[in-house]
């Protein structure tokens, strides 16, 4: 089933709320509740999940062009979605029944607000590296798991309601989704890091959290190459689309800008230089565009050149975000430089992007190990 045509409405709508108002989310350090809780209600925040878990059953094509719209405006709002979207996505996969039914249309609904919590000081691109203990424990009559631990740049992790988090048991890498009111569980809010400063970051500490057994997604030994792996694999998806966003946008920016401002008599667009730039831009943007939408029909399809396909296409979307933002704050001069700048505020989240699930070394490494596991199965001549 495919989500209704209000989708793009409701996208169009809250993007609109946001345009006026991102800048000082950004100075302010944090998305309002009353932002978070519409996003919730328009169904928003987990769009792609079906109908019967209170999803609107969107296609990768809607999600894409949500995030698109979202990233154009704020990238925190836009990384709000992803990240609930990330979780639910996990569980959807990985969970059992009784576990989707609990959790995702509390997600779909926005009454709890999930956070992804894998990255840990010595496990950053490498999360095979997490040190993050999980134990059985004996507890009454209820399996139990205790996590000890520490998580760093949670997004949202300052109001997360629950966490994902993936850590080891028994040497085995496994995930498990701990709610935040929890004994044993403290919050460090990180506050003016470089960019996406309203997402709401927080590092999370786990002394000795106990959380029921069935709170576990999937057995353990899944945790990193299954639960993770899906989770990071959507992020990876709406992150490209959100930086093709911001792409467009700057160029919009830009395009405007040089059309009514003037050196003496002269437009700046009228000057090759000035032209010059906004063609490069153009064409970064688009081809990031076509990438993110190869990556969504393969998405839809199945593919199995789908995952490869989505960590290309977000890597050359955060590359045009951070190449495009820096364009249009070296056209926009001054104005670039501004307090309430969209292509400065930009300029910043870009540069996160390009980091953020998979940096952009990972990612290389990972489309040239795909090009050469192909040519290997094609043989030379590229037959079979």
């Amino acid at each position: 089933m495919t989500a209704p045509p209000a989708l793009d409405d409701l996208g169009a709508d809250l993007a609109a709320t946001a345009y006026g108002q991102a800048a000082r989310w950004d100075r302010d350090g944090a998305l309002p509740a009353a932002v978070r809780g519409a996003a919730a209600q328009a169904g928003l925040l987990t769009a792609d999940l079906p109908v019967g878990y209170g999803g609107l059953g969107a296609s990768p094509a809607q999600v894409g062009e949500l995030c698109a719209r979202l990233g154009g405006v704020c990238g925190a709002l836009r990384a709000l979605v992803t990240v609930q979207a990330m979780v639910a996505a996990a569980v959807l996969r990985w969970g059992t029944a009784e576990q989707r039914t609990r959790w995702l249309p509390a997600f779909a609904r926005g009454e709890l607000l999930a956070g992804f919590a894998a990255t840990e000081a010595g496990a950053g691109s490498d999360l095979a590296a997490v040190d993050t203990r999980v134990r059985a424990v004996a507890d009454g009559r209820e399996p139990t798991l205790e996590l000890t631990g520490v998580k760093r740049w949670v997004s949202f992790g300052q109001v997360a309601d629950v966490v994902l988090v993936l850590g080891v048991l028994d040497g085995r890498h496994t995930a498990v989704l701990v709610e935040t009111d929890r004994p044993g569980v403290t919050r460090q809010p990180v506050e003016g890091q470089l960019g996406l400063r309203a997402a709401q970051l927080a590092h999370i500490r786990l002394d000795g959290v106990r959380v029921p057994a069935t709170n576990r997604v999937a057995p353990p030994g899944f945790g990193l190459s299954h639960v993770a792996a899906t989770a990071l694999d959507h992020g990876r998806f709406t992150v490209g689309w959100g930086c093709v966003g911001m792409a467009e946008a700057c160029l919009r920016d830009m395009a405007e800008h040089v059309l009514t401002r003037r050196q003496g008599d002269t437009l700046l667009a009228e000057h090759q230089s000035v032209r010059a730039l906004l063609g490069r831009a153009a064409v970064e943007t688009a081809g990031a565009r076509e990438l993110a939408a190869r990556a969504t029909r393969w998405r839809a399809a199945g593919a199995p050149d789908a995952i490869a396909g989505t960590v290309a296409a977000k890597y050359a979307a955060a590359r045009a975000a951070a190449s495009v933002a820096g364009t249009a704050v070296q056209v926009l001069g001054a104005a670039g430089c501004a307090p309430e700048s969209r292509a400065g505020r930009f300029y910043r989240d870009a540069k996160v992007m390009e980091i953020i699930e998979g940096s952009a070394q990972v990612a290389e490494l990972h489309v040239a190990d795909h090009l050469l596991r192909r040519t290997r199965a094609t043989g030379p001549g590229g037959r079979r």
